[in-house]
């Protein structure tokens, strides 16, 4: 599966391509040298999802490996309701749900879909306000648009000059370690 895009790709890509090469490149350091406070209160939040102990309902399936070989993607779902066919992703805060986040859902139903699992509903589970805000299920044009959107980042030319945006940049975890930029994140 090495052609595979992980889910958790996708938003990074719309966010910045080179953002990506960044992660690949400092994964295996220390991530307290690039993560800010809402990844690491993200990722604190999410461990009893990852560790399958936020729930112990037998209808419950956490953390479930996901495949399409349809879109060449793969990841996990975060929480999968089987009496009410319902897709959840867990998020700490969303003060704003952006179009990546939005393809991130749709990815883990259309993997769910064509591994035999029925999905009759989508939606964020926002832990910080203990709300879930329900998506709509994509329709066929919105389909055409995510298979569109991996094609885009299947074909992506990383040798092509990004675009700096620096609104974007100083939101970047990863602004202070970028060669593209001289812009300082509003994190530190």
């Amino acid at each position: 599966m090495q052609d595979y895009i992980s889910i958790s790709t996708l938003n990074d890509f719309i966010f910045c391509p080179y953002s990506i090469y960044l992660h690949n490149i400092y994964m295996d350091t220390d991530e307290t040298m690039y993560h800010a406070i809402p990844q690491t209160k993200g990722k604190i939040a999410h461990e009893p999802t990852d560790h399958k102990t936020s729930s112990n309902r037998s209808d419950v399936i956490l953390s479930l490996p996901v495949y399409s070989e349809r879109f060449h993607i793969m990841g996990k779902i975060d929480v999968y309701k089987r009496k009410e066919k319902i897709l959840i992703e867990r998020k700490y805060n969303l003060k704003k749900i952006y179009r990546g986040q939005i393809y991130q859902l749709w990815a883990q139903m259309f993997c769910l879909l064509e591994m035999g699992y029925e999905v009759n509903a989508i939606a964020f589970y926002e832990i910080s306000t203990n709300k879930m805000i329900p998506v709509e299920i994509p329709t066929k044009v919105q389909e055409r648009e995510f298979e569109d959107f991996i094609n885009q980042f299947q074909t992506y030319d990383p040798s092509l000059p990004i675009s700096i945006n620096p609104n974007k940049c100083t939101h970047c975890i990863y602004c202070n370690l970028c060669d593209k930029t001289n812009s300082e994140n509003v994190y530190t």
